[in-house]
């Protein structure tokens, strides 16, 4: 193998491949000859998500090593393995570029390669920076940010270029009129235990409007089959479940409302659809940065917030049935949504790409 192309590392969950994806294709289409490859962890959902993508994978043995409790011993024991593999992996590749789309596997591979003196770029799409972007700034040459307030954490090397998403979010018009009025539920790639019980236990009270709600949900594998039962329990029979929708582009495009977690690439996808929802921050997510990205759209006026610890049955369907009577504020949410936007956010971080490529070569 022998790239003289990007390296994209990074991974863990699809908010930090997706992006990652998006700046990879971006890249394809204004240099199609450009090799691109991936490195990232052994999970599955790593290697499923690329599997498709046309773009190459190589797995680290690393695993995380912050919030993992005894786990993270293990972590810390695979380090050194994973920082033989990924020298091996740039010894093959002699990339001219190194993108750390963030997460546990980017800091085996953007650290050294910063030290080879091969360019690297960080990806950063919370509010507040994830830890390993923070411990790789001083070794980074630049980072794109989605956020005007994640500039300072980086010291004078960050540009705001918005967050990447997959194209088909950009393309997504205003809400269906209805009725029904549709309801989209999910926690990510991975899926979330808490959401799906909290709305599981919210279903009573939204039984008597369940002619008017087609609910649209996105479980995770591990509680698909309880996920399923718990519907025809409660009498919902019409519902749409599925461990992973593979097009959720087109899953917003049907959707009046999302009710889901609060993770950067998840905000960054409402902001692009421009589809209102009820976030339920991951209350154990690093340092908090999860309600951090909430809060932001929020406070902007596009989406209802309920912390863990509020999430309470009536709660949640009081927020669901409240947005599902009025038109009007979905209307309004959208609106506020649609003034966050910024279109293009691949293709511009793909021309700092580029830019960054051509300085390594000696052409700034």
């Amino acid at each position: 193998m022998n790239t003289r192309g990007v390296v994209m590392s990074g991974g863990g969950t699809g908010g930090h491949l997706f992006p990652a994806l998006a700046v990879a294709r971006a890249l394809r289409e204004i240099d199609p000859g450009l090799p691109v490859v991936f490195a990232g962890g052994r999970r599955r959902l790593e290697a499923g998500l690329l599997a498709g993508s046309g773009f190459p994978f190589v797995p680290l043995a690393i695993e995380g090593l912050v919030g993992r409790g005894w786990k993270s011993l293990r972590g810390a024991a695979l380090l050194p393995v994973a920082l033989a593999q990924a020298l091996a992996l740039l010894a093959r590749t002699r990339p001219r570029l190194v993108v750390g789309a963030g997460g546990y596997s980017s800091g085996p591979v953007v650290l050294p390669a910063a030290l080879l003196g091969v360019p690297t770029l960080l990806l950063e799409s919370n509010v507040r920076p994830g830890f390993t972007n923070r411990m790789l700034r001083p070794w980074a040459r630049a980072a794109a940010v989605a956020f005007p307030e994640s500039v300072p954490y980086f010291k004078g090397k960050a540009a705001v270029l918005g967050n990447p998403v997959r194209s088909g979010f950009e393309r997504i018009g205003p809400s269906p009129a209805g009725p029904p009025f549709t309801v989209l539920v999910f926690g990510g790639s991975q899926g979330s235990a808490f959401l799906n019980e909290a709305f599981g236990a919210a279903l009573p009270l939204l039984a008597a409007r369940k002619a008017d709600l087609c609910i649209v949900h996105q479980t995770g594998e591990k509680d698909l089959v309880r996920v399923r039962e718990r519907y025809r329990a409660e009498g919902f029979t019409e519902v749409e479940t599925a461990a992973f929708f593979d097009d959720m582009p087109a899953r917003f495009a049907r959707a009046n409302l999302v009710v889901c977690r609060a993770g950067a690439t998840t905000c960054a996808e409402l902001v692009a659809a421009g589809r209102a929802a009820v976030l339920v921050p991951f209350a154990a997510a690093a340092e908090g940065h999860q309600l951090h990205n909430a809060k932001a759209l929020e406070k902007a006026g596009g989406a209802v917030v309920l912390e863990e610890k509020d999430c309470a049955p009536r709660a949640l369907a009081a927020a669901v049935l409240g947005l599902a009577a009025d038109r009007g504020r979905i209307a309004a949410m959208e609106a506020k949504l649609a003034a966050l936007r910024r279109p293009g956010a691949a293709e511009r971080i793909a021309r700092l790409c580029l830019d960054l490529m051509g300085r390594s070569e000696g052409k700034d």
